[in-house]
């Protein structure tokens, strides 16, 4: 999503496609810029690390470091190798594209697999009354 699109002054859900549906996540507004949460999507509860930049815009990535095999992601620092947007790992400080997922520092995880975060798409959609009395 980009920062164009980023809600201003109205209540939003963020939602994460799994392949299947659309799943609720969390508010937009409970969010906060440049911070990650861990959530759960799907029928096979999957860990994804939804991080609101600080301009707004919203991703959301695997939470598993390919590096250390922990949950741990949505725990990482946000900013930027020139024009990337990326997070830090917590763990062993790889920096990963949010937009892309793709590992900057190195190609492959030492177990031999591609070093890069699924991409999970994300959109915002207008919340319902009850979603904003929470």
């Amino acid at each position: 999503m980009s920062e164009a699109n980023a809600p201003e002054n109205a209540e939003h859900t963020v939602e994460v496609d799994d392949g299947r549906a659309w799943t609720p996540v969390c508010r937009y507004q409970d969010l906060l810029p440049g911070r990650g949460v861990a959530v759960l999507v799907g029928p096979q509860d999957e860990q994804v690390a939804v991080f609101r930049e600080r301009g707004g815009a919203v991703h959301a990535l695997a939470n598993r470091d390919p590096f250390s095999g922990a949950h741990v992601i949505s725990r990482g620092l946000l900013g930027s190798r020139g024009s990337v947007p990326v997070v830090i790992s917590p763990m062993l400080k790889q920096a990963f594209d949010l937009r892309t997922g793709r590992c900057l520092d190195e190609d492959h995880a030492p177990d031999g697999s591609t070093a890069h975060l699924r991409v999970w798409p994300v959109r915002m959609v207008a919340a319902t009354p009850a979603e904003v009395c929470r």
